[in-house]
């Protein structure tokens, strides 16, 4: 019987996220991974390498996701906000993606994976705000981007902080994402030129 290589390696890439998001690059165990695939560690070695390419083929991957499920729709403050709400449901069904962002700026500083395709993602990105918020500087498009992303990817990594904050009411998911939503309306809508607001 063949072995099913694309299988092997999407189920290596499943545990390995998992592993990843609960224990990050350092805390990860090559050895859970293997076992939560249902597979020999050596598999791991053969078709990622070490450890720390693995954590790399997964972040890439999570981000390629993420790009495609939530895209920039539309035009104008509203398309933008959108895009934020959107954002933070994405996050809040799966926060895969800004845990393990969180820990490889947490344990890789300054280095990330890929970093001229992940570039070009987030110009990408610029630009459809870019695109939505006519008259806008690049500038102030990229900040708007970065807020959106901090602001969303919050509610994932910080789970307690809200809590502590604002309390643990039934609708506390519900009354966040309407203050970001807003927040970003509000944003956006300040950068737009005098004539267009």
């Amino acid at each position: 019987m063949a072995w099913d290589t694309e299988r092997t390696k999407r189920l290596l890439l499943e545990a390995a996220t998992a592993e990843f998001c609960q224990f990050g690059l350092a805390g990860a165990r090559v050895d859970r991974i293997a076992a939560g695939a249902g597979v020999n560690k050596e598999r791991i070695y053969q078709y990622f390498g070490k450890k720390d390419l693995l954590f790399d083929a997964v972040i890439a991957s999570q981000l390629n996701m993420v790009m495609d499920e939530v895209p920039i729709e539309g035009e104008g403050v509203d398309a933008v906000a959108g895009y934020a709400g959107r954002l933070f449901d994405h996050h809040r069904a799966d926060a895969t993606l800004p845990r393990l962002l969180f820990w490889e700026g947490l344990e890789r500083g300054d280095y990330v994976v890929d970093r001229s395709c992940r570039a070009a993602n987030c110009a990408s990105k610029v630009d459809r705000i870019m695109a939505a918020l006519p008259g806008i500087a690049r500038g102030d498009a990229a900040d708007l981007l970065l807020t959106i992303i901090s602001l969303c990817d919050a509610w994932a990594v910080l789970p307690e902080l809200g809590g502590l904050v604002a309390g643990a009411a039934p609708d506390r998911a519900e009354r966040r994402r309407a203050d970001i939503v807003r927040t970003v309306s509000l944003a956006a809508q300040a950068l737009l030129p005098e004539p267009a607001r």
